[in-house]
């Protein structure tokens, strides 16, 4: 089960990185560097494993629906920060 979970992850993370590499085929306006795709990697993969490990060990659901937006929350605003710099 953890493989499977691991895995989803994996392909998620492919998917959503594929967006931009194939708007960059099509526009100019999307432009991003190895350096990008490395650093949105980690974000969504740890951010992905953080979500697993909080499902896993946290067994009330309230507790996990709290957590899991804590996480999403921090997971903006540290995209938001690295896209444009907002503090």
């Amino acid at each position: 089960m953890k493989n499977i979970r691991l895995k989803l992850i994996l392909i998620t993370v492919v998917i959503l990185l594929l967006i931009p590499l194939v708007a960059m085929q099509f526009t100019e306006e999307v432009n991003w560097t190895s350096l990008d795709f490395i650093a949105a990697g980690t974000l969504l993969l740890g951010t992905g494993l953080v979500f697993d490990y909080i499902m896993r060990k946290v067994k009330t659901i309230p507790y996990q629906i709290l957590f899991s937006v804590v996480l999403l929350i921090a997971l903006l605003l540290i995209w938001a920060e690295l896209a444009v710099g907002i503090f």
